[in-house]
C-alpha cells in the first residue's frame, strides 16, 4: 500500500487588515510536495473549512516564485486541487502516515484552534505516524493536545518562522501574535538558525519541522526519511 501524506492548507486571504491579502505561502507546498511525489507518496489536500485556498501575493514574487511554484500555477489540474480541499471531517486519519502543514501568515489565524485539525494530528502522532510542518505551519500544533491532555510540542524540539523573520519581513505589526513566543508558552524547546531565511528543520521523534520558506524541501526529505 502506497505511503499516503496529508498536506494542510490555509483558508483565509488577509490579515486582521483586509487591505493586506495573505494566504498559502505556494513554495511551501510545492517543494515538499515535490519530494513526496518523487518517491510515489500519494497525497491529499486538507484545509480548515474546505474549498479554495487563496494564495500569498508574496509568494509569488521573486526570489520565492520558483520552478516548482511556477509550474505548480501553469498548471490547471494542480490548481484545482486548491479550490476544492478537502474538510478535515472528510479525513479519515488512518489514511494517512503523516500530516504535513504548510505556512503562509493566514494559518495563524484558521490552524491554531480547529478542531479537525487537531484530531487528525493527535491520531497520526500517536499511532506513530509523522507531524510536520514548515513555517508558520507550526501554528496548527500550537495548540493540538495528546489524548493525556498534554500539549503535543511540550517538551520537543521545534523550530518554525522566528519573530526576529517577521521584523525582518516587516510584518511583525501585522501579525496577530508572536509564533515563536507561543511555542515557548506551551513548553515548546524552540530552536533557530543561526542566520535568518536559510534552510534549517528539526526532527524529533516522529515530529518534524522547518523554520521558514526556504526549509519545505529538506523538511519534506526529513519526513521522507522517517517514513
Amino acid at each position: 500500500m502506497a505511503t499516503r501524506i496529508l498536506n494542510v492548507v490555509t483558508n483565509v486571504a488577509c490579515y486582521d487588515d483586509p487591505s493586506h491579502p495573505t494566504g498559502l505561502w505556494l513554495s511551501e507546498l510545492t517543494h515538499a510536495w515535490e519530494v513526496f511525489a518523487q518517491r510515489g507518496f500519494e497525497q491529499t489536500i486538507v484545509s480548515p473549512r474546505g474549498g479554495e485556498s487563496p494564495l500569498e501575493p508574496r509568494s509569488l514574487k521573486f526570489p520565492n516564485y520558483d520552478r516548482t511554484a511556477k509550474a505548480w500555477r501553469a498548471d490547471p489540474e494542480r490548481m484545482a486541487l486548491l479550490e476544492r480541499t478537502a474538510r478535515p471531517d472528510e479525513i479519515d486519519s488512518a489514511d494517512f502516515d503523516a500530516i504535513y502543514f504548510t505556512g503562509g501568515h493566514a494559518v495563524m489565524y484558521d490552524f491554531p484552534d480547529n478542531e479537525g485539525l487537531q484530531r487528525i494530528t493527535r491520531e497520526i502522532f500517536e499511532r506513530g505516524g509523522v507531524v510536520s510542518s514548515v513555517c508558520h505551519g507550526y501554528c496548527g500544533l500550537l495548540n493540538t493536545t495528546l489524548s493525556d491532555g498534554t500539549y503535543l510540542v511540550t517538551g520537543r524540539r521545534v523550530t518554525g518562522f522566528a519573530w526576529q523573520e517577521e521584523v525582518l519581513a516587516r510584518v511583525d505589526k501585522l501579525v496577530p501574535y508572536n509564533a515563536e513566543e507561543e511555542m515557548k508558552k506551551r513548553g515548546a524547546l524552540y530552536e533557530k538558525a543561526k542566520l535568518p531565511f536559510v534552510s534549517y528543520a528539526v526532527v524529533d521523534g516522529n515530529l518534524v519541522t522547518g523554520q521558514n520558506p526556504g526549509s519545505a524541501k529538506e523538511t519534506a526529505e526529513k519526513v521522507a526519511g522517517l517514513l
